[in-house]
């Protein structure tokens, strides 16, 4: 992305952006980005678990003595451990996926001058799962439970406001880009033969399986350009 011309990176960190105050205005660093968007694609989001992912900066070394200190000071209850480091400011799933990924669709409010139509959220599968194996595991730190509330938060936004909205639940991310060593997908750069690329769809949260980035991104933009699916969720 960094060396094509047609594209502009903006940045902003949303929790920082978040403890300044109001968490409803956009901040200036994405106003370029959002004040002409008919369409917002939300992939924000962290690991089920705590890695290098969780910290509060990328020159942080990792989280395992403030995950330790957390899980001591609360006795050894790992929700309230996990309330602590939200309350701290770690990137916890909570912190990311369920305030920021709210916070993104507020700025979009406060900043677009043109029409909002489309909202796309790129979630999990599990989420409407939760209860049911293997997804308890992947959610002990409330991963799930988090984009839960980001779900909720734009289908919300989208009956209020009247924009569409579409909820993509995707598996395990497996194929490249490899530069993001924080997932298990990239840490030993998985990927997937040619015979088991198939793309199986299903509306709702019932299917299982992996996903390659690839085909998640094509999915995402065929979904903008043909403007499918909307008002649904599907995984």
């Amino acid at each position: 992305f960094l060396n094509r011309e047609s594209i502009t990176l903006y940045e902003a960190n949303l929790l920082e952006e978040q403890m300044k105050g109001d968490s409803t205005k956009c901040p200036v660093s994405l106003r370029p980005a959002l004040e002409n968007a008919n369409a917002l694609v939300i992939c924000t989001g962290t690991t089920a678990f705590p890695t290098k992912a969780w910290t509060k900066s990328e020159s942080n070394s990792g989280v395992a003595g403030d995950v330790i200190k957390a899980l001591v000071d609360n006795s050894f209850d790992v929700k309230k451990a996990i309330s602590a480091l939200d309350e701290q400011g770690f990137n916890t799933p909570n912190n990311i996926d369920a305030l920021s990924n709210l916070y993104l669709v507020n700025a979009w409010k406060d900043a677009c001058k043109v029409p909002r139509k489309r909202l796309i959220m790129l979630s999990s599968i599990g989420v409407q799962r939760r209860d049911q194996m293997p997804f308890p595991i992947l959610n002990a730190c409330g991963v799930l439970d988090a984009k839960a509330k980001g779900e909720a938060a734009i289908q919300a936004a989208a009956e209020k406001d009247g924009f569409s909205y579409t909820i993509i639940r995707p598996g395990q991310l497996f194929g490249g880009p490899y530069d993001n060593n924080y997932y298990l997908g990239t840490l030993f750069q998985l990927d997937k033969d040619a015979k088991t690329q198939d793309v199986e769809v299903a509306v709702g949260d019932t299917l299982v399986g992996d996903t390659l980035r690839s085909t998640l991104a094509e999915v995402t933009a065929q979904i903008c350009e043909g403007d499918f699916a909307r008002d649904m969720d599907f995984a």
